[in-house]
This record gives structure tokens, sequence and C-alpha cells, in this order.
């Protein structure tokens, strides 16, 4: 039995990291696209980094709502089958969100 209390602490403890970090992570998303605007209107260049960039904002945002749902439901089985999406759909903005750096480093610099 306290395993099980020690494995729904854990699940319930990502789903409020997931929440914190989601939420920062659409700052920074946001704080990226202000910067690629200002360097290209200074290099005079064209790049579709600041679309991608905002789609991996979308991203973010989606993962801190449904995790503050994930949060909210009392309802076990229901809880854990929304923390693995709400896994799945941020470990994909965070994997964007590499492809995006790979790509600005290459294109900006």
């Amino acid at each position: 039995m306290p395993q099980e209390t020690f494995i729904e602490k854990q699940e319930e403890s990502i789903a409020i990291h997931v929440f914190s970090v989601s939420a920062a992570m659409v700052g920074v998303c946001l704080t990226v696209i202000g910067i690629i605007n200002i360097v290209t209107s200074v290099k005079k260049i064209e790049t579709l980094a600041d679309e991608i960039v905002a789609l991996d904002a979308i991203i973010f945002i989606t993962s801190c709502v449904l995790s503050y749902i994930a949060m909210k439901i009392k309802e076990k089985s229901r809880r854990i089958l929304l923390e693995k999406i709400v896994d799945i759909i941020f470990l994909s903005g965070l994997a964007l969100m590499v492809g995006i750096c790979i790509f600005i480093a290459r294109k900006l610099v």
C-alpha cells in the first residue's frame, strides 16, 4: 500500500511540474518570437522560425491547461490517462523546441 501512495504522489507531482514548466515555456516562446523579429528585421532575412515558435507556444499552453485539468480530476483512471496525454504533448513541445533551437542557430547565426 505505501508503494501505491508513493506512485500516486509522484504522478500528481508530474502534473504540477508540467503545469508550471509549460507555463514558463510559453513565456520563453513569446520572448523568442520577439527576438527573432528583431534579428530578422535587422538582418533583412525571411524565416519561418517565429511561426514554428508560435506553434510550440500553442503546444505548451495546451499541456498547461490539460495538466491543470488533470490536477482537478478526482477519478484516478481518468486522471492517469490525462496525465499520460499531457506528458506526450509536453515532450512533443520540448522536442519541437530542440528542433527550433537547431534551426535558429543554423539560420540566424
